[in-house]
């Protein structure tokens, strides 16, 4: 068994074939030379100095699996039952690809000093001691990675403007009724968000919009976007998407045999919401190997189709969200969006598909119940912010 990608799909991969009773080989490559870690604290107490690193809590050497840190994959032969690494060729029975997602990178900007991403451990590394003097920084992105980094920035006290060509923030992810209160959280930090904010170039100690505004900026953190890291399974034959994304089955098989996909990298066609999901969030890496290591071992075919799921911390509050809102047809709010806590509730035919709940975790709590249920809601009763949102299940 060999697992490419050490992150959290690629680790709770091998885990769970261990856990389900396999007893073959397990081999788990990762292209950073780091003991595995777990990415979300670097843009919270890593980046703050908090915490020294977040590696797994998982002892490898007693579960039997092999780790080979530091080694590239570079393709796959399919026929020949191989993975190419910059160690050289490793022979599979059954491969599992859980390479995850690479920040898109702004152009222009490639070989600019003081411009960083934020998606490694070094990258954290290398952004600890910028806030710790407290520069002048500009985040270009107002998505969840942006917000992020941005109340990390405050928290470290500095001064703080962040830069988004849409609207709003979260403009790829929310409606612009949603995404419209947040944006009072930025002012209410400290920070200073700028829409409809193109970038034109970056230079050194600069950001220049496209009207010609020219923001000092001791360093430059670009939260734009990721893609999944496939590029090098071009010539594999394994069919990839749209997004550059492996295009896996329910079961999480990709198009070529004996080759499964898991977390950032892969879609999967989901039943409960009738399309494909891209899912880049934490909780797919860490729900997804389970399915993948039950069709390995088992007999009976299992298939992935969870409620999607994600939080983030950002501007003091704690953001929440589950399902998945596209196919949705009406929008209740519960509580105020003016206030410190609310939530937003939508439904397909009175039945409850998704929520984002903001300082109201026993409304997430609930609803992803309600919505791996299928109930049907009183939209009357959902929208009283004092009743338990599974007393508002529809007669």
């Amino acid at each position: 068994m060999v697992v490419v990608g050490a992150g959290m799909a690629g680790v709770q991969t091998a885990v769970a074939l261990r856990e389900q009773g396999f007893k073959g080989t397990v081999t788990l490559i990762g292209a950073e030379p780091h003991q595995p870690y777990d990415r979300p604290p670097l843009s919270k107490a890593v980046l703050l100095g908090k915490a020294e690193d977040s590696a797994f809590e998982v002892d490898f050497e007693s579960l039997g699996v092999e780790l080979r840190l530091g080694c590239a994959a570079l393709g796959v032969r399919p026929a020949a039952h191989e993975l190419d690494t910059e160690a050289g060729p490793v022979p599979y029975d059954v491969l599992v690809l859980a390479t995850g997602a690479e920040p898109i990178t702004l152009p222009g900007t490639e070989g600019v000093p003081g411009v960083h991403l934020l998606r490694t451990l070094d990258d954290a590394e290398r952004l600890r001691p910028v806030l710790a003097e407290q520069h002048e920084i500009v985040v270009v992105g107002a998505g969840w990675i942006g917000a992020e980094f941005a109340t990390a920035a405050r928290a470290a006290g500095c001064a703080v403007t962040v830069v988004e060509a849409a609207d709003r923030p979260l403009a790829g992810a929310l409606p612009a009724e949603v995404a419209a209160p947040m944006t009072a959280w930025y002012a209410e930090s400290g920070a200073t968000l700028r829409t409809h904010a193109r970038v034109e170039r970056v230079e050194p100690g600069a950001v220049v919009l496209a009207d010609g505004t020219r923001l000092p900026a001791g360093a430059v953190v670009v939260g734009i976007g990721a893609r999944p890291a496939t590029g090098w399974l071009a010539g594999s034959g394994i069919e990839l998407g749209a997004h550059g994304e492996i295009v896996a089955d329910a079961r999480l098989l990709t198009s070529v045999e004996d080759v499964y996909a898991v977390g950032d990298c892969a879609s999967f066609p989901s039943a409960r919401y009738g399309e494909r999901l891209l899912v880049h969030h934490w909780d797919n890496a860490l729900q997804g190997p389970r399915t993948v290591a039950a069709n390995i071992m088992g007999e009976t075919p299992t298939e992935y189709d969870p409620v999607p799921y994600f939080w983030s911390e950002q501007f003091g509050r704690f953001v929440q969200y589950a399902g998945h809102h596209a196919a949705a047809d009406r929008l209740v709010w519960r509580g105020d969006p003016a206030g410190p806590a609310w939530t937003v509730c939508w439904l397909r035919a009175d039945r409850l598909v998704s929520l984002l709940a903001v300082g109201r975790p026993r409304d997430l709590a609930q609803g992803r119940r309600l919505i791996e249920a299928g109930r049907r809601m009183d939209a009357r009763a959902l929208a009283d912010p004092g009743r338990p949102l599974k007393d508002a299940v529809a007669e």
